[in-house]
């Protein structure tokens, strides 16, 4: 027989609140943790990403200080002397300001997590590698000039 009072439907909707509670709990822990995951993807894309923008601007001072070196090797017999070391020059003092761009860059670059799932290249071997293809440039500057 039912209970004229209701305490029945009262103790039947509180478990059916509390378990809900419990439900909604579980399912809150889940997305925090659901987000400290995409939170940790999302700083490695970043890493990644400024670790390809640091290839490309050495890429494109190597692409550069190639180009300065062909440009006055290419010119002479052909234009004035002057010409193909002045453009060499110039290509070759950009190469040097892309090698200077990507350490500055790489050091001034995205705040890293602690714990990220992939670890970034040592900024101690970067900007020695930096620094000597900076100092390649300006042998080939000098070698320009010099010829």
């Amino acid at each position: 027989m039912a209970d004229p009072s209701g305490k029945d439907d009262l103790h039947k909707e509180t478990r059916e609140i509390k378990r809900g509670v419990r439900g909604l709990e579980q399912s809150s822990a889940e997305l925090a943790r659901e987000a400290d995951r995409r939170t940790v993807l999302s700083a490695d894309r970043t890493l990644l990403a400024a670790e390809r923008t640091y290839a490309a601007w050495i890429r494109t001072a190597l692409a550069a200080l190639a180009s300065g070196i062909g440009a006055t090797a290419l010119t002479k017999g052909v234009l004035p002397l002057w010409v193909g070391k002045f453009s060499g020059s110039i290509l070759v003092v950009f190469a040097g300001f892309c090698l200077v761009a990507a350490v500055w860059r790489e050091l001034r670059g995205v705040e890293h997590l602690k714990h990220p799932d992939i670890r970034p290249i040592p900024k101690a071997l970067l900007v020695p590698i930096s620094f000597f293809l900076l100092l390649v440039a300006v042998a080939a500057i000098v070698g320009i000039w010099s010829s």
